[in-house]
């Protein structure tokens, strides 16, 4: 049996490995098809998102040419598949599937696309913040609300 502190380094590369690009973790958890299959989704969706030229818009500051290039269409899609193998790394990592560990993930996955339909319009302090800044500004939120209802539903299922 492994020990406990090796279990968690292990899991914490794998969800490391799958937050650099979806897929990898799989493949560190020889759940190879998997990883292939998200490997090839995530290329698709970002080509046809054109999510990498937003991306390089977005870091120059040129928000209002980012909403232009953005297919939005396609790029609602990448939160859940990102999130998803994040999760699904994490989760493969030990064998482990505690109750309730993916609402995080599912709750940073929809308020990241919540922040990414409402990024053509919506305004800071007057300040357009695009459609990479703003669903990473809700990125925080998501989190907060799915470890609070898993606290909350733990709290009661027990």
């Amino acid at each position: 049996m492994k020990e406990k502190s090796k279990v968690n380094k292990d899991k914490l590369e794998k969800l490391l490995w799958s937050v650099a690009l979806p897929g990898f973790g799989q493949f560190l958890n020889d759940k190879y098809v998997k990883a292939i299959v998200l490997i090839i989704l995530e290329f698709v969706v970002n080509v046809m998102a054109n999510f990498n030229h937003v991306i390089v818009l977005s870091f120059h500051g040129e928000i209002q040419e980012s909403i232009e290039q953005t297919n939005y269409l396609w790029l609602m899609f990448y939160p859940c598949l990102y999130f998803f193998a994040i999760w699904d790394a994490y989760k493969d990592a030990d064998g482990e599937n505690k109750p309730f560990s993916f609402l995080p993930f599912v709750f940073s996955a929809y308020f990241m696309t919540v922040g990414l339909i409402l990024s053509p319009s919506f305004t800071l302090m007057g300040k357009l913040i695009g459609p990479i800044w703003l669903p990473i500004i809700f990125l925080p939120i998501g989190i907060i609300v799915g470890f609070a209802l898993k606290w909350v539903l733990l709290k009661f299922s027990t």
